[in-house]
């Protein structure tokens, strides 16, 4: 029997690396790195990462069940920590031996009952013949750039490629885009720059890290609340603790409070309130250094970052065989594809509070789909009627997630994880 590919260790690969195993599924896991850690490991030459950065969402909410984070580990941890825990994960659950390092797909086909990778290592190209393939790079590594209205003619960056703040040094700064990137980098930028100007065209719900001493991801997670009630009491409670957007100069958002992922960020409005950081409309036009904005006010900058997210990109495998949709593939469960049984794309989901667990739990599911489709269960033909009937299915709980490319992927929690803990329990009572 020829290995499936598991494409990726980060934490999504190496999870699923972790339940293949766990199956007695084979697999090779490729790796473009020298490591683990995907994203998460800043010196991987394809890490976004910046040095500042530190999760959003809480260790306790963020990390697997089976292996929490050592005693004493902050509430939330920096990239170095997570990079450590990633380590520490692979050599528990001995993944190591298993993942051939400084190796990239280039190209993943699918030829008669098998697939083709080409992959390129240290001694060059060749070929590798696997069962099929597990797509676990990740979605934060494409940068997504925007068209400037004008020539610019000071630096220019997206924040992908921003590392350390001493960029900013003297510098007039303006930076575009205020999700939870652009507002950490605005923060940063402070303390280095002359001046530091963030343009939001849009609203934002801001939440605070901590509430009561306590991560504000853990209050209130044991009430069950129907989603429009839960929106109004969490957004009165939020306009309790740090008011409306409005009162920092900022657009109030048009829509109700989870329908679009919020900032987390406890010091963007202190920054905001202190006139170290001044908002900014959307931009008309720019001409050199100088900038126009919307409302014809006009400033000089001496770099531009573009904190405008990411795409999603599978370079190696064409577009077609992921049942590309719009912004994304179309798979039941962001997962499953409706017609073939050797992909899956790992990962590519997002969803407040889902963490590494809800991934596990994904990867989980796979390798029990797996496992079972080899002995031929009835349980697995029977789920493979479900994701092809159901493909089109969006876990959405009733919410109305904003119509934006970043949220084509976005799912609701509760809905989400009922449907794979299902899922997992018919596998294995059958």
């Amino acid at each position: 029997m020829l290995p499936y590919a598991v494409i990726g260790a980060g934490p999504m690969g190496l999870c699923t690396a972790r339940r293949l195993k766990q199956v007695d599924i084979p697999f090779i896991g490729f790796e473009t790195n020298s490591d683990v850690g995907g994203l998460w490991d800043i010196d991987s030459p394809t890490s976004t990462m910046y040095q500042s950065a530190h999760l959003i969402s809480s260790r306790t909410m963020t990390e697997f069940t089976e292996f929490p984070m050592p005693p004493g580990t902050p509430a939330y941890p920096g990239h170095a920590l997570m990079k450590h825990y990633f380590q520490a994960y692979a050599t528990q659950f001995e993944l190591y031996p298993s993942y051939r390092f400084r190796t990239s797909v280039i190209e993943a086909k699918p030829v008669q009952d098998h697939w083709q990778l080409l992959v390129e290592d240290q001694q060059g190209q060749h070929m590798v013949s696997v069962a099929g393939v597990l797509i676990a790079n990740g979605t934060l590594h494409k940068p997504k750039r925007i068209r400037l209205p004008g020539d610019y003619t000071g630096t220019r960056l997206h924040s992908a490629a921003y590392k350390t703040a001493d960029i900013f040094d003297g510098q007039r700064v303006l930076i575009i885009g205020c999700g939870n990137s652009g507002c950490d980098i605005a923060v940063d930028a402070v303390h280095h720059a002359r001046s530091v100007d963030i343009v939001v065209r849009r609203g934002y719900y801001f939440l605070p890290k901590f509430v009561m001493g306590k991560p504000i991801d853990t209050i209130g997670g044991k009430i069950k609340l129907p989603n429009r009630l839960k929106q109004a009491v969490d957004g009165a409670i939020i306009r309790m603790l740090v008011g409306k957007p409005s009162d920092y100069g900022l657009p109030d958002p048009d829509y109700r409070l989870y329908e679009s992922h919020p900032v987390v960020n406890s010091l963007v409005l202190h920054h905001l309130g202190h006139g170290d950081i001044t908002p900014r409309p959307g931009i008309a036009s720019i001409a050199e250094k100088t900038v126009v904005f919307e409302d014809q006010s006009q400033s000089e900058y001496d770099l531009i970052l573009e904190a405008t997210g990411y795409e999603l990109d599978y370079h190696f495998i064409d577009q077609s065989l992921l049942n590309w949709q719009g912004a994304a593939p179309m798979l039941y469960l962001n997962v499953f594809h409706p017609e073939r049984d050797d992909l899956f794309l790992m990962g590519m989901v997002e969803a407040a509070g889902l963490g590494w667990q809800g991934r596990d739990d994904q990867a989980r599911l796979v390798a029990l789909y797996l496992k079972q489709l080899t002995e031929q269960k009835a349980s697995a033909f029977q789920f493979r009627k479900i994701k092809q009937q159901q493909v089109a299915r969006r876990c959405d709980g009733g919410m109305t997630y904003l119509n934006l490319d970043r949220m084509a992927y976005y799912v609701h929690k509760g809905e989400y994880l009922s449907l794979i803990h299902q899922h997992i329990q018919a596998l294995e009572d059958h």
